[in-house]
């Protein structure tokens, strides 16, 4: 197991989490400054309308992202499967 390895092997999982996590992150992030934006507007400073709407996003991302997130996840574990007899030998 050389050096190289390991750093492309943490790499690649630095990658896949980053790819995996970003479309539920962006999707949280815009509804929080679209609901922050409001809020200064308005004056209206109640908390549950940040929490709820961020919290309704967050599940339908999840549901539209899910088999893609999946798939990727799936992915890079056949990878580092298969990659377990190089890593031994």
């Amino acid at each position: 197991m050389s050096t190289e390895f390991i750093i492309s092997f943490g790499r690649q999982a630095i990658e896949t989490m980053l790819m995996v996590s970003l479309p539920v992150l962006v999707c949280s992030m815009v509804v929080g400054v679209a609901i922050s934006v409001f809020q200064s507007v308005t004056q209206v400073q109640e908390m549950t309308i940040t929490f709820v709407p961020k919290i309704v996003v967050t599940f339908l991302a999840l549901l539209i992202f899910g088999s893609w997130m999946l798939s990727k996840l799936t992915s890079f574990l056949h990878q580092v499967i298969v990659s377990i007899p190089t890593i031994s030998g």
